[in-house]
């Protein structure tokens, strides 16, 4: 009995033992089992080519291999990999004219090796070529423009058909390359367009729009003969005559329209009363480049033409003298006195003289134009320009014959300022009628009384003009420079290089605005010094020769120059007026 149960309790020990065996040896077999995982297998980029990312899992400690029997067009990140789950990055930068496909073979210890199929779709070409610009635009006037190649391609060609057109290069190889364009002078008045086709071996093609507006018609189409009727005078009589000027400012040559500045329009009344305050004499500052009908051929409005002219027989049948200008107007000439912009502005500058003096051609010798208002000029090149400018206005009004054969005409000194005339503008441009000449200066000195609006940094406002006017409670605003012995000194300068040369000159613009925010003595103090100013100003001008024209902006109030209101046509700073017309007289 007892052996029995000794033999039992073996045998179930020993199948105990065998059934641990059993389950031990299962599970170290579930462990073992290699495994291997990736994101996408399948990837296709565009011909451009790209990058994409996948992710690769594993549980071999090794770690995860790719093999990449396409190295040269396929690019990864990495090629082997550790059992953390991990990004590997897949890029293809190159390009091929055919379909290419590639497969790699992603692998982990004894788990089944997974392919990646990488497909790359065919591209019209391998090379990178472009060029910075699809368009260019030419004026009428021969000049050059800049194009900018990149090429990929070991060789590409400029090609265009256009014989008014030239390029400084038209091959090339790899690399950035700066290519000039150069177009001739368009002799007719229609615009011309030409392509050029840039292209390269297995790079993509493109094409270059090039345009070239056609030049201004003549619009001296009527020239008559030369009349002296009315014109007797020269330059040297006229401004014996002229005492006092006053500029209608801020109006006719108001971009956006006469009233588009705050200033009503002209009328007769308006002129009547300057006239009745003792100016003989009246500045049209005036826009022309606004009013083109059509731009492409410089035409002007025959309605502006017919304003212009309106104002100007206000003045005239007053026996008031008129100058007419073409004033800043944009900015296209005063801006752009500059080699690159010489010949087109000529010929703008040609096209409306001859219709704004075709237009005027009857009027007497009351009239006189202006060619420019304050062209931008800091030296002698800037200067030669201005020169062709001004040439190309007298030729331009002499051509077109009748009263215009002897009308005085007036040139601008550079930027109009004093200093900058005197050393540069050395002669002036020729006439076929002598004496007939002015020229052109403005007078705004200083400027931190004249214009000047708030302190600043390097400086303060003036409030106080003149050896006898400055303030004891307020020095820090009293002019400390420009004051009667500079301006004397200004005056002698254009004296001694027109005047005593038998050439007039006009003071075209000046001015001081007032400072209505002052108050009390301040106030005061302010005016008077103001009125003295003025009255200086215009007695030394005269004394010199020289025929002052005051600016007058139309706005009333704080930092105005206005003499008048023109909403009611009265006038509305008596002080300023009568300084003004005291110096003219004395």
């Amino acid at each position: 009995m007892t052996t029995t149960i000794k033999l039992s309790i073996s045998y179930f020990c020993q199948l105990c033992a065998t059934a641990f065996l059993f389950l031990l040896l299962a599970s170290c077999s579930e462990d073992e089992a290699d495994t291997l995982w990736v994101s996408q297998s399948q990837i296709n980029f565009q011909p451009t080519g790209g990058s994409f990312s996948i992710t690769v899992k594993t549980n071999v400690a090794e770690g995860w291999q790719i093999s990449n029997p396409a190295s040269d067009w396929v690019n990864l990140s990495k090629t082997s990999g550790t059992n953390e789950s991990e990004t590997v990055d897949i890029s293809v930068s190159s390009k091929s004219l055919e379909q290419r496909t590639a497969v790699l073979s992603l692998n982990a210890g004894n788990a089944d090796p997974i392919e990646i199929t990488v497909t790359q779709g065919a591209s019209d070409y391998i090379y990178n070529l472009s060029a910075d610009i699809n368009y260019a635009e030419f004026s009428f006037a021969a000049g050059s423009s800049n194009l900018e190649i990149n090429s990929q391609a070991p060789e590409w060609t400029l090609q265009c058909e256009a014989d008014w057109l030239e390029f400084s290069k038209t091959t090339g190889g790899a690399g950035t390359f700066d290519v000039s364009i150069s177009a001739s002078q368009n002799e007719e008045s229609a615009e011309r367009t030409a392509t050029i086709v840039l292209s390269g071996d297995k790079a993509p093609t493109s094409e270059i729009t090039v345009t070239q507006k056609g030049s201004y018609p003549s619009y001296n189409s009527n020239p008559v003969a030369a009349d002296m009727t009315g014109m007797n005078s020269n330059a040297l009589q006229i401004a014996e005559r002229i005492k006092i000027g006053w500029n209608i400012g801020n109006t006719l040559e108001a971009i956006g329209g006469e009233t588009a500045w705050g200033n009503p329009m002209v009328t007769e009344e308006l002129i009547q009363l300057v006239k009745r305050s003792g100016f003989n004499a009246i500045r049209i500052p005036c826009s022309w480049d606004q009013y083109m009908q059509n731009e492409a051929t410089a035409e002007l409005k025959t309605s502006w033409l017919d304003r212009v002219k309106q104002v100007v027989q206000y003045c005239v049948d007053d026996d008031v003298y008129v100058v007419l200008n073409i004033h800043w107007d944009g900015g296209w000439l005063e801006n752009n006195c500059t080699p690159d912009k010489q010949e087109e502005n000529n010929a703008k500058q040609k096209a409306f003289w001859e219709q704004i003096a075709t237009h005027l051609r009857d009027f007497d010798e009351h009239l006189i134009f202006a060619g420019a208002n304050e062209p931008n000029v800091e030296n002698e090149t800037e200067m030669n320009v201005l020169l062709s400018y001004h040439q190309t206005f007298v030729d331009a009004v002499r051509s077109t014959g009748g009263k215009n054969s002897y009308r005085v005409l007036v040139v601008q000194g550079p930027s109009t300022d004093i200093e900058k005339t005197n050393n540069l503008m050395t002669t002036l441009p020729s006439d076929e009628i002598e004496g007939r000449l002015m020229a052109e200066i403005h007078y705004y000195t200083p400027y931190q009384f004249c214009l000047m609006t708030e302190d600043a940094d390097w400086g303060n406002m003036f409030y106080y003009w003149g050896n006898d006017y400055h303030s004891s409670s307020d020095a820090e605003h009293n002019a400390d420079w420009g004051e009667e012995s500079t301006l004397d000194d200004l005056m002698l300068q254009m004296k001694t290089q027109f005047v005593d040369n038998g050439i007039p000159v006009i003071l075209g613009e000046f001015a001081a605005i007032r400072r209505d925010f002052l108050t009390g003595d301040n106030l005061e103090l302010h005016l008077a010094s103001r009125a003295h100013f003025l009255k200086y100003l215009t007695k030394q001008a005269r004394a010199n020769g020289i025929i002052p024209f005051y600016w007058d902006a139309g706005n009333m109030g704080e930092n105005s120059s206005a003499l008048f209101n023109r909403q009611n046509n009265s006038v509305y700073d008596q002080q300023a007026l009568n300084a003004l017309i005291e110096g003219a007289n004395e």
